[in-house]
Formats: C-alpha cells, structure tokens, sequence
C-alpha cells in the first residue's frame, strides 16, 4: 500500500467510526470498509486514534473492540430519548404488521398458483358455465312440459343443475376474495393484475352465473 494511500486511513476510519457509533473490532472495520486498507494499516490507525482521544478502546478476553469517544456527540435530554424510543417502537410494530399482511398475502398467492393454473382455471370455469347454461336450458324445456319425463328425472336434473350453480358461485366468490387480498398490496390497477397472472372472468366471455 503505498503512503499517500495510508495517509487516507486516519480521516476514513474515524469518519466512519463516527458516522456508525457503534463498537467494531480492527477486522469488522476492515472488512466493512471493503479492505480498503491493509490490516496492519488498520490496527495502526486504530491505535493512533485512541492515542489522540478520538476512539475509545474497550478489551474483552483477548479481543479489542473500537468506539467513539461520546464526547463527539451532543447530549440528548431524557425527554427525547423517550420519544425516540417510543417511535422506535411505533415503526418496529409497523414493520411487523407489514411483515404479516405480506406473508398472509404470499401464502394466498402461492395458494392460487399451486391449485389451479390460469389456463386449468378458465378452462374449468368456461366449461362449468356451458354445462350450468345446458342444464338450466334442459330445465326450462323440462318444466314448460315439451320433454317426456318422469318426476325422478326431473329432480335429479334439477338437483345437478342447482349443484352445479352453487360450485360455479362458491368458486368465483373464493377466486374473487383471493384477487381482492393480493389487489390490496398490488401497485397496480386490477386490470393489470389479471393480464399479469392471465385471469379472464365470466364478464370477458359475456358469461353470467344463473340467478337460481
């Protein structure tokens, strides 16, 4: 390393060990200053700046920590040591809150992309809707009379298209609640969600859920 180099290293250690404040060993502040300086550079640096009073050295065991003498920094009254703790507090209760809405949100995320593809999805829902249109259309034919058939038939189809309406309902609502969880921690519109993930709706095919 050359001198004009090591020359740097007292105003760059002790800028930093000021703008830190917080206790390092030599190999911690070399390593955190990307060894930017050789380590014999560092300890002697280290030691003159604890000769000149401007860090304070502490041993524990056999290893020498580094800090700050606090005399560089202003007093902080007790009152504000308060409110700086209490809004240390306040934002660590923020960042946890946070934390859990996005895991909530990434588990109903990878629930969705786990369980059915976007493809499977619009296949299944498009195919659910023909066959609940099939039916209801069979059932009107039924009812006004036109078909030939026994009242067990008729319950039977009447039960299977009844079932059918509830699946295609319950599976769009849950779809639904799910879009709406992820759309609350979304950037963007919801239209740009469902062209992102390939959600196409009912609407899209001018498809509509049977009232009954």
């Amino acid at each position: 390393m050359s001198k004009a180099k090591e020359a740097e290293a007292p105003a760059k250690i002790h800028k930093y060990m000021l703008d830190q404040n917080r206790p390092y060993s030599a190999i911690d502040i070399q390593t955190n200053l990307h060894k930017e300086f050789g380590k014999t550079c560092v300890q002697r640096t280290l030691d003159q700046l604890v000769s000149q009073g401007k860090l304070k050295e502490k041993i524990y065991g056999k290893q020498k920590v580094y800090v700050a003498d606090q005399s560089h920094f202003p007093d902080v009254d007790e009152a504000e040591i308060k409110a700086m703790d209490k809004q240390i507090a306040e934002l660590q209760e923020q960042i946890k809150e946070r934390q859990t809405k996005c895991h909530s949100l990434e588990s109903q995320l990878a629930s969705l992309k786990s369980s059915m593809t976007s493809e499977e999805a619009k296949a299944q829902l498009q195919a659910l809707g023909e066959e609940c249109l099939e039916k209801e259309a069979r059932l009107k034919k039924i009812k006004s009379g036109k078909d030939s058939v026994t009242p067990e038939e008729s319950r039977k189809i009447h039960n299977t298209h009844t079932d059918a309406t509830k699946a295609w309902r319950k599976r769009k609502r849950m779809s639904n609640d799910i879009l709406n969880s992820i759309l609350e921690g979304y950037p963007k519109s919801k239209k740009e969600l469902y062209e992102e993930i390939g959600i196409e709706t009912d609407e899209d095919y001018g498809i509509t859920v049977p009232s009954r």
